[in-house]
């Protein structure tokens, strides 16, 4: 029986195992809040760094027999993702029960597929990373496409910020809103707040003519003397977010929103979103905003990912932790 096998088998007939909670440098900041809302403080570990710029996790304590929770977004620099993968191979030397990469950010998401020849799969890749360093266990949040978890062997705790968002938005007067997909891509995503809501749904078809820029957009639908609310899983350099936002202005919505899980907001992000027709962008803390701005609010995942490392750790459901439609 595999390494990997033996520990699965621990995971199912030993229900008691003590839990350990880590974090990398990157995510500490969620790491604290998450294991606040567990109930007991971070594990210690310590990043050792040499002249040369390589890394040394160490953990600081016994992981022997424990269910090993590290927690780490694999946001630019790829450091961050390297980290992860030494964390894990640390522990499974260390003899660990069970080990579980959360991953609130799943970098390289959006490399999912062979668009063109001579590319690679990146986010393929990374899934065989992470179970050849030895996670038995990947939890993250909004995938950039819900068939990534098709690429592990391992289970993967695919959470969901409609959790976050849905009741955030129900203590808010939805009556004149209509929700909004700036792509067709996220057509899927804001249809099923449109359809918890029972609200209208619009569409934003937009073509490229190279990365992170978009050459032409058309609205499907009719927003006139609406309140519209965009939905995306990330905001990247906010290009197609913001030109959506202008172009809905523009066909006579009385207002734009958007959510968008997580923040990546790389080059002129913030220029584009504060110069834009968007009144108000709602993000998840799954990224560290790189700094604040009047037209960005954040909500917390602390206390979702701290239920669902209970529920994992308790052989309990993840998907009671869902919002039904």
């Amino acid at each position: 029986m595999s390494n990997t096998k033996q520990r699965i088998e621990l995971y199912n007939t030993s229900p008691m195992l003590e839990v350990k909670i880590f974090s990398g440098v990157q995510s500490r900041y969620l790491a604290d809040e998450i294991a606040r809302e567990y109930g007991q403080p971070l594990g210690k570990i310590i990043i050792h760094r040499f002249s040369d710029g390589e890394m040394q996790p160490i953990i600081d304590e016994s992981v022997r027999g424990a269910f090993v929770f590290f927690i780490q977004s694999t946001i630019p620099p790829t450091e961050n993702l390297m980290e992860l993968l030494l964390m894990i191979d640390a522990a499974k030397r260390a003899s660990a029960g069970y080990i579980t990469a959360v991953i609130p950010y799943f970098g390289y998401a959006r490399q999912d597929r062979k668009d063109k020849p001579r590319v690679p799969i990146s986010a393929k890749l990374i899934a065989n990373l992470l179970q050849a360093a030895g996670a038995d266990r990947v939890m993250t949040m909004d995938l950039h496409a819900d068939q990534i978890q098709g690429f592990f062997d391992i289970p993967v705790d695919h959470l969901k910020s409609d959790a976050i968002y849905i009741p955030y938005l129900q203590e808010q007067d939805l009556s004149n809103v209509i929700f909004a997909s700036p792509d067709m891509g996220g057509v899927k995503r804001a249809r099923a707040y449109g359809k918890h809501f029972r609200r209208d749904l619009v569409i934003c078809d937009k073509y490229r003519e190279r990365a992170n820029e978009v050459a032409g957009m058309t609205v499907i639908g009719s927003v006139d003397g609406a309140d519209v609310i965009l939905v995306d899983d990330l905001v990247d350099t906010a290009g197609t977010l913001c030109r959506a936002a202008d172009i809905i202005i523009k066909k006579g919505a009385r207002s734009v929103r958007a959510l968008c899980t997580h923040p990546v907001l790389s080059g002129k992000a913030y220029e584009n979103i504060e110069q834009s027709q968007l009144s108000e962008l709602l993000v998840c803390d799954t990224i560290p905003l790189r700094r604040p701005s009047s037209k960005i609010k954040v909500l917390s995942t602390a206390s979702l990912f701290s239920q669902a490392i209970r529920n994992t750790h308790e052989h309990r459901s993840i998907s009671e932790l869902f919002v039904e439609g």
